[in-house]
C-alpha cells in the first residue's frame, strides 16, 4: 500500500531529503529519443532553471541534483529556522510570486489600509504559507506542474508528463547526506553521458566546479547550499569541505566510470576513511540503482526513524550495515 506523503516526509527527523521525479512510461522526454529521432534536450535547461528559481523562493535550499533525460533527482534541506524568520509582507511577497493569491492579499500587498478584521485574517494566509514554503510537496507541486504545463504546450497535447508522485527518501545523518549527494552528482557518468562529474551538463556538481575554477573569487554558487569554507558559517553550510566533496566525487567518477572497481586501496578518499565506509560497499552503491527505500542511514539511524513514524521496521538495514559498518 502507497504510504502518505505526510508520513514520508518528517522535518522533526531530518530535515534533508532526496527526491526522485521521472517522465511518463520512462520516454525520453527531456532528452534525445533515438527511436524516434525527437530532441527535447532543452528541456533539461527547464528543469534547472525552475529549480534555481524555486529555490529561491522556498525556505528550501538546493543540495545537489542531476537533471536526466528521462527524470530528475534533487537532494533538499528544509531551513525552517529561515521560514520562521521572515515577516508577513515578505512571506506574502514570495508567494505571489508564484500564484496570485486572494484579492485580500493583493490589497495588502499594494499598501492598502486594512480593517482588523481583514489584517487579521491576511496573518492567517502568510502562517498558512510559511508552511507551504518549507514543504517539499509544495516545491515538487510548483517544479513539476510548471514543466508539465510548459512542456504540453510545445508539444500541443495533453494528459500527463510524470509518471505518478514523486519519489522521497529521508537522509538521517551525515554520511547519508553525503552518499546520497554523490550518487545524484554522478548520475550522468553512471548513465554513460558524461566521461567525469565536471563534465557532466545539468548538475549541481558541474555548476560547482565551473564556480570553484572561475577567476571572480566567488568559489560557491548562490543558488545551492554551500560546503564548509573558511569563513564559511557552519550552522549554514553542508558538514563537509568542499575540497573533500570535490576528492570523493571525481574519484568515484573514474571508477564508475570504467565500470570496474580496480584498485581500490588506492588513493582512497580522505572522507571515506572519516566516516569509516568500506571503499567497496561504497563503489557498490555509485554503480547500482538506489541501494535504500524511503530512508538512507547508519543501522542506529535507520532504527530510530522506524520508532518515530509508527514501524517495527524499515528497508535498507543489510544494506547500512555493510555500507555503514563503522
Amino acid at each position: 500500500m502507497t504510504t502518505a506523503r505526510k508520513n514520508l516526509i518528517d522535518p522533526a527527523s531530518t530535515p534533508y531529503y532526496h527526491c526522485m521525479a521521472r517522465c511518463v512510461r520512462q520516454a525520453f522526454l527531456c532528452g534525445k529519443d533515438s527511436f524516434s529521432g525527437k530532441n527535447c534536450e532543452h528541456r533539461r535547461q527547464w528543469v534547472e532553471d525552475r529549480i534555481q528559481q524555486l529555490s529561491s523562493i522556498f525556505a528550501l535550499e538546493v543540495c545537489a541534483y542531476a537533471v536526466m533525460s528521462n527524470h530528475y533527482h534533487i537532494v533538499l534541506y528544509i531551513n525552517r529556522k529561515q521560514a520562521r524568520s521572515w515577516s508577513t509582507n515578505e512571506i506574502l511577497t514570495r508567494w505571489s510570486s508564484l500564484f496570485s493569491g486572494p484579492m485580500l492579499v493583493q490589497r495588502f500587498l499594494s499598501g492598502e489600509q486594512l480593517r482588523e478584521a481583514d489584517r487579521l485574517r491576511v496573518d492567517e494566509f502568510a502562517e498558512e504559507y510559511r508552511c507551504r514554503l518549507m514543504d517539499i510537496g509544495w516545491f515538487m507541486r510548483c517544479l513539476n506542474e510548471h514543466l508539465a504545463r510548459k512542456a504540453n504546450k510545445e508539444d500541443n497535447c495533453k494528459g500527463r508528463f510524470w509518471e505518478g508522485r514523486y519519489k522521497s527518501q529521508a537522509l538521517l545523518d551525515e554520511a547519508a547526506l553525503l552518499t546520497c549527494m554523490a550518487y545524484v552528482d554522478l548520475n550522468p557518468v553512471r548513465a554513460k553521458m558524461a566521461k567525469s562529474p565536471e563534465t557532466s551538463e545539468y548538475t549541481s556538481i558541474s555548476k560547482r566546479t565551473k564556480y570553484y575554477s572561475a577567476p571572480s573569487g566567488k568559489k560557491q554558487p548562490a543558488k545551492l547550499k554551500p560546503f564548509k569554507e573558511p569563513g564559511q558559517n557552519p550552522d549554514h553550510a553542508l558538514p563537509y569541505a568542499l575540497s573533500s566533496y570535490f576528492e570523493l566525487v571525481d574519484w568515484s567518477g573514474g571508477i564508475v566510470r570504467q565500470g570496474k572497481r580496480g584498485c581500490l586501496n588506492d588513493n582512497i578518499p580522505s572522507i571515506l576513511k572519516f566516516f569509516d565506509i568500506p571503499p567497496d560497499e561504497w563503489i557498490k552503491t555509485m554503480q547500482w540503482n538506489n541501494r535504500f527505500y524511503r530512508a538512507v542511514g547508519t543501522l542506529a539511524s535507520l532504527k530510530s526513524y522506524a520508532e518515530k513514524v509508527g514501524k517495527s521496521w524499515v528497508h535498507g538495514q543489510s544494506t547500512s550495515a555493510l555500507l555503514f559498518a563503522g
